[in-house]
């Protein structure tokens, strides 16, 4: 009898891994609004992975889908109910982009920017209404404003997605810094050579014509209860915007607006 034919163990093929590059559905940020869209396909088109739009857009998207065909990505026709779906919202305006997050300043770097331009930006203490917050960038990246700093507590401000669609494409402008304490911050970008303006209804100090030195933050406050007071001692000047009397206050976007352009006024 012949011996049987020992078999020879066919080795395993290896686990395929997960590529460092390639992000997971979960590590993803869905930015939708249509110039918010574009405007991220443009500032950071390696960061972008997948898009999805309504067809009556193709036209309009030229260019976002020429970069995503030139990449290799994902582009999909949905129809208005599958985008109000994913994006969680009606006010879609038919474009989705899923991509990478996008990424956020530390402190020591926003100074290092502010001092090296001596430029200017915006502070947010608690503002938390993200139609403001999306208004108030718009402004700032209207009028040219360096960067923003999203103070609130923790967990860590972030941006809401209708804060990214209302700003029309400004926060792909912005350098973009957040912290838990934003009186320690500006305290630090103080030691640094900043100078801190608070914005204040009450103050006695106008805006109008004031002459702001730079490297300037502008901290506007929360829509009700303003600047707080840790907040409020680390400024250099608080001033305001006169007005008739009539109303008592201005929206904090509206406000924020009046402000930056007497900032950026004198650059």
């Amino acid at each position: 009898m012949r011996p049987a034919h020992k078999k020879t163990p066919r080795p395993k093929p290896p686990r395929p891994t997960r590529d460092a590059e390639a992000p997971t559905e979960k590590d993803l940020e869905l930015t939708y609004g249509l110039r918010a869209g574009i405007a991220l396909v443009a500032a950071r088109p390696s960061d972008v992975v997948k898009i999805a739009y309504a067809r009556e857009l193709e036209r309009e998207l030229g260019a976002v889908l020429r970069v995503v065909e030139t990449r290799g990505l994902r582009a999909v026709v949905m129809s208005d109910a599958e985008l109000s779906r994913i994006s969680g919202s009606s006010h879609h305006e038919g474009l989705c982009v899923a991509a990478r997050p996008r990424s956020w300043l530390p402190a020591a770097k926003l100074a290092d920017l502010l001092v090296e331009k001596r430029g200017a930006a915006i502070a947010l203490d608690r503002v938390r209404n993200p139609y403001n917050v999306g208004a108030i960038l718009r402004g700032a990246a209207f009028f040219g404003v360096d960067a923003a700093l999203l103070g609130a507590p923790a967990p860590h401000p972030a941006l809401a997605p209708d804060a990214i669609r209302v700003a029309e494409g400004g926060v792909e402008h912005l350098a973009l810094s957040r912290t838990t304490d934003l009186a320690d911050t500006l305290a630090r970008l103080r030691s640094r050579g900043a100078r801190v303006y608070g914005a204040d209804g009450s103050a006695r100090e106008s805006a109008i014509g004031f002459a702001f030195e730079r490297p300037a933050i502008l901290v506007v406050g929360h829509e009700r209860e303003g600047l707080s007071p840790r907040v409020r001692a680390e400024c250099d000047h608080v001033i305001a915007i006169p007005g008739s009397g009539a109303v008592e206050s201005l929206n904090v976007a509206v406000a924020t607006g009046i402000l930056v352009s007497e900032l950026v006024r004198e650059r």
